[in-house]
Protein backbone atom coordinates (compact mmCIF):
# COMPACT_ATOMS: atom_id res chain seq x y z
CA UNK A 1 0.00 0.00 0.00
CA UNK A 2 1.62 3.27 -1.10
CA UNK A 3 -0.01 5.72 1.27
CA UNK A 4 0.84 8.40 3.78
CA UNK A 5 0.09 8.05 7.51
CA UNK A 6 -3.27 9.54 8.43
CA UNK A 7 -3.28 12.76 10.40
CA UNK A 8 -5.98 15.32 11.20
CA UNK A 9 -9.63 15.79 10.29
CA UNK A 10 -10.26 18.01 7.25
CA UNK A 11 -13.53 19.71 6.30
CA UNK A 12 -14.94 18.90 9.73
CA UNK A 13 -15.72 20.72 12.94
CA UNK A 14 -14.55 20.78 16.51
CA UNK A 15 -15.87 17.72 18.35
CA UNK A 16 -16.16 19.35 21.77
CA UNK A 17 -17.60 16.86 24.25
CA UNK A 18 -19.33 14.66 21.65
CA UNK A 19 -16.71 11.88 21.85
CA UNK A 20 -14.89 12.15 25.19
CA UNK A 21 -13.61 8.59 24.72
CA UNK A 22 -11.37 9.81 21.87
CA UNK A 23 -7.96 10.98 23.02
CA UNK A 24 -4.51 11.79 21.70
CA UNK A 25 -0.99 10.55 22.26
CA UNK A 26 1.11 13.37 23.70
CA UNK A 27 4.83 13.84 23.05
CA UNK A 28 7.42 14.28 25.78
CA UNK A 29 8.35 17.69 24.38
CA UNK A 30 6.63 20.13 21.99
CA UNK A 31 6.99 19.89 18.23
CA UNK A 32 8.66 22.78 16.35
CA UNK A 33 5.23 24.43 15.90
CA UNK A 34 4.64 24.24 19.70
CA UNK A 35 1.94 21.58 19.45
CA UNK A 36 2.13 18.34 21.44
CA UNK A 37 -0.17 15.63 20.10
CA UNK A 38 0.98 13.21 17.41
CA UNK A 39 -1.64 10.47 17.03
CA UNK A 40 -5.21 9.69 18.01
CA UNK A 41 -6.90 6.76 19.73
CA UNK A 42 -10.00 5.60 21.56
CA UNK A 43 -10.76 4.29 25.04
CA UNK A 44 -12.26 0.81 24.47
CA UNK A 45 -12.41 -0.26 28.12
CA UNK A 46 -11.86 1.69 31.34
CA UNK A 47 -8.17 0.70 31.23
CA UNK A 48 -7.44 0.16 27.50
CA UNK A 49 -6.80 2.81 24.84
CA UNK A 50 -6.61 1.68 21.19
CA UNK A 51 -4.40 3.40 18.62
CA UNK A 52 -2.19 2.53 15.61
CA UNK A 53 1.07 0.61 15.97
CA UNK A 54 2.91 2.88 13.53
CA UNK A 55 2.41 5.73 16.01
CA UNK A 56 5.01 4.20 18.32
CA UNK A 57 8.78 4.00 18.19
CA UNK A 58 10.73 0.71 18.15
CA UNK A 59 11.11 -0.48 21.72
CA UNK A 60 8.66 2.04 23.14
CA UNK A 61 7.31 0.89 26.53
CA UNK A 62 4.96 3.66 27.69
CA UNK A 63 2.77 6.38 26.22
CA UNK A 64 1.01 9.51 27.48
CA UNK A 65 -2.65 10.06 26.61
CA UNK A 66 -4.91 13.08 26.95
CA UNK A 67 -8.69 13.15 26.61
CA UNK A 68 -8.92 16.95 26.63
CA UNK A 69 -10.91 18.25 23.66
CA UNK A 70 -8.11 20.79 23.20
CA UNK A 71 -4.82 19.82 24.75
CA UNK A 72 -2.75 22.44 26.53
CA UNK A 73 0.30 21.98 28.76
CA UNK A 74 -1.06 21.13 32.18
CA UNK A 75 -4.05 19.16 30.85
CA UNK A 76 -4.61 15.83 32.57
CA UNK A 77 -2.41 13.05 31.24
CA UNK A 78 -2.70 9.28 31.69
CA UNK A 79 0.43 7.16 31.30
CA UNK A 80 0.19 3.48 30.44
CA UNK A 81 2.05 0.55 28.94
CA UNK A 82 2.35 0.81 25.16
CA UNK A 83 1.82 -2.60 23.51
CA UNK A 84 1.81 -2.93 19.68
CA UNK A 85 0.39 -5.96 17.91
CA UNK A 86 3.46 -8.23 17.70
CA UNK A 87 2.54 -9.14 14.11
CA UNK A 88 2.98 -5.54 12.93
CA UNK A 89 6.01 -4.57 10.86
CA UNK A 90 6.70 -0.95 9.92
CA UNK A 91 6.94 -1.84 6.22
CA UNK A 92 3.67 -3.76 6.28
CA UNK A 93 0.29 -2.15 6.96
CA UNK A 94 -1.61 -5.22 8.28
CA UNK A 95 -1.94 -5.59 12.06
CA UNK A 96 -1.41 -1.84 12.54
CA UNK A 97 -2.87 -1.72 16.06
CA UNK A 98 -1.50 -0.95 19.51
CA UNK A 99 -2.99 -0.49 22.94
CA UNK A 100 -2.06 1.67 25.89
CA UNK A 101 -2.96 -0.18 29.08
CA UNK A 102 -3.49 1.91 32.21
CA UNK A 103 -2.98 0.60 35.75
CA UNK A 104 -6.22 2.26 36.91
CA UNK A 105 -9.53 2.94 35.11
CA UNK A 106 -9.89 6.31 33.42
CA UNK A 107 -12.64 8.02 35.45
CA UNK A 108 -15.72 9.71 34.04
CA UNK A 109 -15.41 8.49 30.44
CA UNK A 110 -17.59 5.80 28.91
CA UNK A 111 -15.57 3.60 26.51
CA UNK A 112 -16.56 3.22 22.86
CA UNK A 113 -18.48 0.16 21.75
CA UNK A 114 -16.73 -2.43 19.61
CA UNK A 115 -18.35 -4.34 16.71
CA UNK A 116 -19.42 -7.95 16.78
CA UNK A 117 -17.47 -10.45 14.69
CA UNK A 118 -18.09 -9.96 10.96
CA UNK A 119 -20.53 -7.09 11.46
CA UNK A 120 -19.42 -5.13 8.38
CA UNK A 121 -19.66 -8.24 6.19
CA UNK A 122 -23.27 -8.76 7.29
CA UNK A 123 -24.18 -5.13 6.65
CA UNK A 124 -22.69 -5.38 3.17
CA UNK A 125 -24.59 -8.61 2.46
CA UNK A 126 -27.81 -6.90 3.58
CA UNK A 127 -27.15 -3.98 1.21
CA UNK A 128 -26.81 -1.45 4.04
CA UNK A 129 -23.13 -0.58 3.88
CA UNK A 130 -23.08 1.36 0.60
CA UNK A 131 -25.35 4.08 2.03
CA UNK A 132 -23.90 4.06 5.54
CA UNK A 133 -22.33 7.16 7.06
CA UNK A 134 -19.16 7.06 9.13
CA UNK A 135 -17.77 9.58 11.60
CA UNK A 136 -13.98 9.81 11.87
CA UNK A 137 -12.65 11.68 14.90
CA UNK A 138 -9.11 12.84 15.53
CA UNK A 139 -6.52 15.39 16.57
CA UNK A 140 -4.00 16.81 14.16
CA UNK A 141 -3.74 18.83 10.99
CA UNK A 142 -6.62 20.71 9.47
CA UNK A 143 -6.87 21.09 5.70
CA UNK A 144 -3.27 21.34 4.42
CA UNK A 145 -2.04 24.32 2.42
CA UNK A 146 -0.38 23.51 -0.90
CA UNK A 147 3.17 24.78 -1.16
CA UNK A 148 5.71 24.59 -3.97
CA UNK A 149 7.48 21.71 -2.24
CA UNK A 150 4.42 19.86 -0.99
CA UNK A 151 1.68 20.27 1.56
CA UNK A 152 1.94 22.35 4.74
CA UNK A 153 -0.02 20.89 7.62
CA UNK A 154 -1.71 22.92 10.38
CA UNK A 155 -1.99 21.34 13.83
CA UNK A 156 -4.10 22.67 16.70
CA UNK A 157 -4.09 19.86 19.33
CA UNK A 158 -7.89 19.95 19.08
CA UNK A 159 -10.30 17.03 18.63
CA UNK A 160 -12.33 17.30 15.42
CA UNK A 161 -14.84 15.10 13.63
CA UNK A 162 -16.20 14.78 10.11
CA UNK A 163 -18.65 12.72 8.07
CA UNK A 164 -17.40 10.36 5.37
CA UNK A 165 -18.82 7.80 2.95
CA UNK A 166 -18.31 4.12 2.20
CA UNK A 167 -16.01 3.12 -0.66
CA UNK A 168 -15.05 -0.55 -0.34
CA UNK A 169 -14.65 -3.46 2.06
CA UNK A 170 -12.01 -6.18 2.01
CA UNK A 171 -10.97 -8.86 4.45
CA UNK A 172 -9.03 -6.50 6.74
CA UNK A 173 -9.73 -3.02 5.38
CA UNK A 174 -12.60 -0.55 5.30
CA UNK A 175 -12.07 2.11 2.61
CA UNK A 176 -13.83 5.44 3.05
CA UNK A 177 -13.85 8.55 0.85
CA UNK A 178 -15.33 12.00 0.31
CA UNK A 179 -18.27 11.52 -2.02
CA UNK A 180 -20.71 14.30 -1.08
CA UNK A 181 -20.34 18.03 -0.54
CA UNK A 182 -20.61 17.66 3.22
CA UNK A 183 -17.94 14.97 3.56
CA UNK A 184 -14.64 15.40 5.33
CA UNK A 185 -11.61 13.20 5.68
CA UNK A 186 -8.64 12.29 7.87
CA UNK A 187 -5.19 13.79 7.56
CA UNK A 188 -1.73 13.79 9.23
CA UNK A 189 -2.25 13.31 12.99
CA UNK A 190 -5.46 11.23 12.92
CA UNK A 191 -3.64 7.91 12.72
CA UNK A 192 -5.02 5.46 15.27
CA UNK A 193 -8.26 7.41 15.55
CA UNK A 194 -11.76 5.96 15.35
CA UNK A 195 -14.22 5.60 12.52
CA UNK A 196 -17.64 5.34 14.13
CA UNK A 197 -20.47 3.72 12.20
CA UNK A 198 -23.27 6.27 11.94
CA UNK A 199 -23.63 9.99 12.50
CA UNK A 200 -22.00 12.33 15.02
CA UNK A 201 -23.84 10.72 17.95
CA UNK A 202 -22.45 7.24 17.27
CA UNK A 203 -19.99 5.55 19.62
CA UNK A 204 -19.78 2.26 17.70
CA UNK A 205 -16.11 1.99 16.71
CA UNK A 206 -15.72 -0.19 13.60
CA UNK A 207 -12.30 0.74 12.16
CA UNK A 208 -9.06 2.53 13.04
CA UNK A 209 -7.62 5.25 10.76
CA UNK A 210 -4.33 4.06 9.26
CA UNK A 211 -3.46 5.95 6.08
CA UNK A 212 -4.68 8.01 3.17
CA UNK A 213 -4.18 7.93 -0.58
CA UNK A 214 -2.67 11.43 -0.91
CA UNK A 215 -0.88 14.20 0.96
CA UNK A 216 -3.77 16.59 0.32
CA UNK A 217 -5.99 14.49 2.62
CA UNK A 218 -8.76 14.29 0.05
CA UNK A 219 -8.32 10.75 -1.26
CA UNK A 220 -9.42 7.36 -0.02
CA UNK A 221 -8.93 6.58 3.69
CA UNK A 222 -7.61 3.10 4.46
CA UNK A 223 -8.98 1.97 7.82
CA UNK A 224 -8.27 -1.24 9.72
CA UNK A 225 -11.42 -3.25 10.46
CA UNK A 226 -12.04 -4.17 14.09
CA UNK A 227 -14.66 -6.84 13.34
CA UNK A 228 -12.19 -9.07 11.49
CA UNK A 229 -10.75 -12.25 12.95
CA UNK A 230 -7.27 -10.75 12.68
CA UNK A 231 -8.12 -7.64 14.71
CA UNK A 232 -10.14 -9.59 17.26
CA UNK A 233 -7.20 -11.95 17.82
CA UNK A 234 -5.18 -9.02 19.18
CA UNK A 235 -7.97 -7.06 20.90
CA UNK A 236 -9.33 -10.13 22.67
CA UNK A 237 -6.19 -10.23 24.81
CA UNK A 238 -7.14 -6.93 26.44
CA UNK A 239 -10.92 -6.48 26.26
CA UNK A 240 -14.07 -8.59 26.18
CA UNK A 241 -15.38 -8.59 22.61
CA UNK A 242 -19.05 -8.82 21.59
CA UNK A 243 -20.10 -11.92 19.73
CA UNK A 244 -22.01 -11.92 16.45
CA UNK A 245 -25.54 -10.55 16.74
CA UNK A 246 -28.51 -11.85 14.72
CA UNK A 247 -28.88 -10.40 11.23
CA UNK A 248 -30.59 -7.02 11.20
CA UNK A 249 -29.72 -6.26 14.81
CA UNK A 250 -26.60 -4.16 14.25
CA UNK A 251 -27.36 -0.60 15.31
CA UNK A 252 -25.00 2.35 15.46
Amino acid sequence: MTATPAAAITNGLADGDAHPEVGALVAEKPHPDNTWTYCTGTLISPTVFLTAAHCGEPGQKTAQVTFASQYEPGSKLYTGRYIPDPRFRMKSAPHDMAVVVFDKPVPGIRPARLPASGMLDRLKAEGKLASARFTPVGYGSLAPTRKARGERFHFTDTRHRASISFKDLSRQWLDLFMTSKGDGSTCTGDSGGPNFLGGPDSHLLVAVSISGADDACKGINYDYRLDSASARHFLGKYVTLPEAAPAGRQAA
